[in-house]
């Protein structure tokens, strides 16, 4: 076995690593960019080597800065994580030439699956099912839209080295597949430094299930039961579960066979995931195979109490897999939720900066611990007052639970979703929420356009619609009792003037409109040292207990007997006497006024935000890539103005409408941040 291994990654999976290898006795070597100086990987792992600028392709996608790190600090192997060099054949050939052990497959099972022209020959040849398409790089994008026309609408158009999302577009018509094969091969070329794209069937109603693979170098291959992964926005998961209240047994013995004779034909060693498309008739047709240990790998180790990193090391050591296909779990039911930093209500863009605070849910469940199950566990790379960089991607944290049946996961993630702090930046825990209590993903009744379908306009706060208004209202209440009780203990009062406590408010909820809705409540029998009192308001009444401390951002207790978490934010926006309530993915922000104060309030003049249409502003903290207008330029509605990167995402900013540029108010090559003026048209 293995002394010490470098991860050649970063974040939470840099940070899960660690933990494994530090449960086998094994010492690791973090490397970092610039932007990941004081990075959480870096503090975990027992040494650190730097390796560059924050650019990725100036740091982590070096494979000479890696192999060079691991010379300098003796590391005999390499685990690269997922994401940059993981699929990269070039690297683990270069790494194995050295005498470093990579932990994963050989590079030549990753030339064979990456390639996803190569693949679907290699899948069809082992039998196993294959969508119809066009296998072979297309050259131009007019060859892309006759090809699309023959293989018929809707068409997928990807490259052949993309993953994540990346270099993957859905054509409808001529011009999405024109356009469409024009920006896969610029993502593709920036991403990956491979243009070559190919198209094939789009499989309408489709669900994407996944199949975990495990190999060893003794020619034994088994498959870990499969992963739901169809609840996606614009082709990256977003809830991932495990196993998929879809398919029936006999299909998914069919899926894992044929998942292990494809890992057999390529002679695989290690954990790797053959991902496939689903139909509504259970049909299913091989799509790609991920050599890597992927994202949501957690949900599978809950099922099957395996810690797939310990087994990759393992294999990659030249052990026997410990276990044969009988002996595979499938205990209870997991659920994994992406908690990543973009704004859900400005259209999910990034959002990038420092997280004033992050204090996930009190976790019962560790990464590679397979001990303690059906709890709540927290896969994270980042830690209060870490920032988040523009340079890598959004995910700021995994939150994982395991139930003992699907609607006991679903229960438990709701939970753990409303006692997840996160500060100083956006994250998209609202959309989370709003998606667990649908009643189609309740119910287990979607497929991969499940998020289009529902949320096609975007989503809005008025799409979380929570069961009770009112327990807000009243919590708002409770929260601003407790505050009030300090100020009536304040010493040194002048006798006979003490600051009285009443019971009669005035909750004032506020928009961004303007618009104010005013509710009476009535907060009684309140008792300082258990923190109780009962709440009356809209002809309801809620006793609530909870010892929730001034500064706290997590508010637990019971409401009528009935335990819940929510959140508490004191001084919302310019108002330092608002509070702002958020539970169950609805978020109210509230004055919480005497009777008499709500009646002076009411007189207040509303001041309108300024109006800004007359410039293109920022949506989002990012680079500006490009700006493509100049002063006097006339510009037409739909035209592009400019190109911001964020997150290794392009983000491409059109005209709202017909006008003249006045002045261009940024340059290229400037950080911009969110609302920031790029261009001034004239009126």
């Amino acid at each position: 076995m293995f002394t010490k291994i470098l991860i050649a990654n970063r974040g939470e999976i840099a940070c899960r690593v660690i933990k494994t290898a530090r449960k086998m006795g094994i010492k690791t070597v973090a490397v970092f960019s610039e932007a990941d100086r004081d990075a959480r990987h870096v503090a975990l792992a027992d040494e650190a080597v730097y390796i560059g600028p924050a650019p990725s392709r100036e740091s982590y996608l070096v494979a000479d800065k890696i192999i060079a790190a691991c010379k300098q600090t003796g590391a005999q192997a390499v685990h690269p994580g997922y994401g940059f060099l993981s699929e990269n054949e070039e690297f683990a050939k270069r790494v194995e030439d050295e005498g470093i052990t990579f932990i994963g497959p050989k590079h030549y099972s990753i030339a064979a699956m990456g390639d996803k022209i190569a693949s679907k020959k290699l899948a069809k040849e082992a039998k196993v099912n294959t969508i119809p398409g066009w296998n072979d790089a297309i050259e131009s994008a007019e060859r892309a839209v006759s090809i699309a026309k023959d293989i018929g609408y809707p068409v997928m158009i990807k490259a052949s080295a993309g993953g994540g999302g990346k270099g993957l577009r859905v054509a409808f018509n001529d011009k999405e597949a024109f356009e469409g094969f024009t920006s896969c091969r610029n993502e593709a070329r920036n991403s990956f430094g491979d243009d070559r794209v190919f198209i094939e069937k789009f499989v309408e109603e489709p669900r994407h299930i996944e199949i975990q693979v495990l190999g060893d170098s003794h020619g034994n291959v088994i498959y870990l039961n499969e992963r739901e992964c169809s609840i996606q926005r614009r082709h990256q998961k977003v809830i991932e579960e495990a196993p998929s209240p879809f398919i029936s047994d006999a299909t998914r013995k069919a899926m894992g066979e044929q998942a292990v004779a494809l890992a057999k034909a390529v002679k695989y060693q290690s954990a790797g995931t053959v991902e496939f498309v689903v139909g509504k008739d259970q049909s299913f047709y091989f799509l790609e195979m991920n050599t890597r240990l992927q994202v949501e790998h957690p949900v599978t180790e809950c099922i099957t109490g395996l810690d797939l990193v310990e087994l990759m090391i393992r294999v990659a050591a030249g052990e026997k897999l410990p276990l044969t296909q009988a002996d595979v779990k499938r205990n209870g039911w997991a659920i994994e939720c992406r908690i990543n930093a973009e704004d859900p209500f400005r259209n999910f863009l990034p959002s990038t900066g420092r997280l004033v605070r992050f204090q996930p849910p009190r976790e019962s469940m560790w990464a590679s611990d397979t001990e303690h199950l059906f709890g709540v566990r927290v896969d994270t790379g980042v830690q209060e007052g870490g920032e988040i960089p523009m340079f890598y991607d959004s995910m700021i944290a995994k939150l994982i639970v395991h139930g003992t049946d699907r609607n006991d996961a679903i229960a438990k993630m709701r939970e753990a979703l409303n006692g997840f702090v996160i500060r100083g930046i956006s994250s998209n825990i609202p959309f989370q929420a709003a998606l667990l209590a649908h009643p189609k993903f309740v119910a287990g009744d979607f497929n991969t356009g499940f998020i289009a379908e529902h949320y096609g306009k975007g989503f809005r706060a008025e799409d979380v619609q929570h069961a009770d208004p009112d327990f807000l209202v009243a919590l708002a209440a409770f929260v601003n009792r407790r505050a009030l009780e300090r100020s009536a203990g304040i010493t040194g009062q002048l006798r006979g003037h003490e600051f009285k406590v009443g019971d009669e408010y005035v909750v004032v909820r506020l928009d961004a409109a303007g618009n104010h809705h005013r509710q009476p409540v009535k907060v009684r029998d309140y008792r300082i040292d258990d923190g109780h009192a009962v709440i009356e308001t809209n002809g309801k009444t809620y006793e609530v207990q909870s010892r929730w401390h001034l500064g706290g951002a997590r508010i637990r207790g019971t409401v009528n007997g009935k335990a819940f978490t929510a959140q508490v934010e004191r001084g919302v926006g310019k108002n330092p006497i608002a509070i702002g309530i958020s539970h169950n993915g609805t978020r109210i922000d509230a004055l919480v006024l005497t009777p008499r104060t709500a009646e002076l309030h009411a007189l207040m003049p509303y001041k309108a935000p300024p109006d800004m249409s007359k410039y293109l502003l920022s949506p989002m903290p990012g680079l500006l890539v490009d700006v493509a207008v100049q002063p006097g330029q006339k510009v037409q509605a739909g035209e592009r103005l400019a190109v911001i990167e964020a997150m290794k995402m392009e983000n491409v900013l059109f005209a709202a409408a017909d006008g003249i540029v006045g002045k261009v108010l940024a340059t290229k090559g400037e950080s911009l941040v969110v609302d920031q003026p790029i261009v001034e048209f004239e009126k």
